[in-house]
């Protein structure tokens, strides 16, 4: 058994909007994400999907998008991002699952989930997050903020957390924001996000140390779309 995370899969298999756009690294990202998967997580392994998972407007036009989820190997947690437009109730979407028979997916949403490896137990938590620099929006950033601190909350005292958002939980320049202080405070021990494509990647520093924590990109395109393995 083993975790895993990657972001952003952008699927499209009924809206059929293209990806290209941010690259040549997106042309026929769908077979790349079936071909890195599948060499990458077996049937017994955990992903945490970091958001923007479908084009989707509604759970309807998601289904070949979650059917393909679904299929690939390994048991899928899915963490909001800011494209997922079909996203309503925890309780809905899980009800779609189970109508379409998507049993290897769920989400992660004011919540928390154990995960045990070799003996060695820690807990999943996460949120979208938004846009540290956007301070015109401080009530979507606070918002997240205390969405986040919900799914931390939820952990058991005793064990490690891992946390996983969408957007980057700093600014731009690296520093220390009012998430990665939250984290801090929750001693998570390590933060995986996603979002940034094409050029917003230029010059983007991957691994990042601050204060104790080690935070990690994680969106497909970065990843080359195989799932990055972590270690508890």
């Amino acid at each position: 058994m083993a975790l895993f995370t990657m972001g952003d899969l952008h699927l499209s298999l009924s809206a059929k909007k293209p990806m290209d756009v941010f690259g040549g690294a997106w042309q026929n990202y769908v077979e790349k994400i079936l071909d890195q998967w599948h060499q990458t997580v077996g049937p017994d392994d955990v992903v945490v999907v970091l958001g923007d998972i479908s084009w989707g407007m509604s759970l309807a036009e998601c289904r070949e998008d979650f059917l393909f989820i679904h299929n690939l190997p390994g048991k899928k947690y899915i963490i909001k991002g800011n494209h997922d437009y079909y996203w309503t109730t925890v309780k809905k979407m899980n009800a779609y699952l189970e109508e379409i028979g998507a049993s290897s997916m769920s989400f992660i949403f004011n919540s928390a989930v154990e995960y045990e490896e070799d003996g060695k137990k820690v807990a999943l938590c996460g949120t979208r997050g938004w846009f540290y620099e956007d301070r015109g929006e401080d009530k979507i950033y606070n918002r997240e903020l205390g969405r986040l601190e919900s799914s931390l909350k939820c952990a058991a005292p005793d064990l490690t957390r891992i946390a996983f958002l969408h957007y980057p939980p700093f600014g731009l320049g690296g520093g220390s924001s009012q998430v990665t202080d939250l984290m801090e405070r929750y001693q998570v021990k390590s933060c995986y996000y996603g979002h940034l494509h094409g050029a917003a990647l230029r010059g983007v520093r991957g691994e990042t140390n601050l204060r104790g924590i080690t935070y990690r990109l994680a969106s497909a395109d970065y990843l080359g779309f195989r799932p990055m393995k972590i270690e508890i």
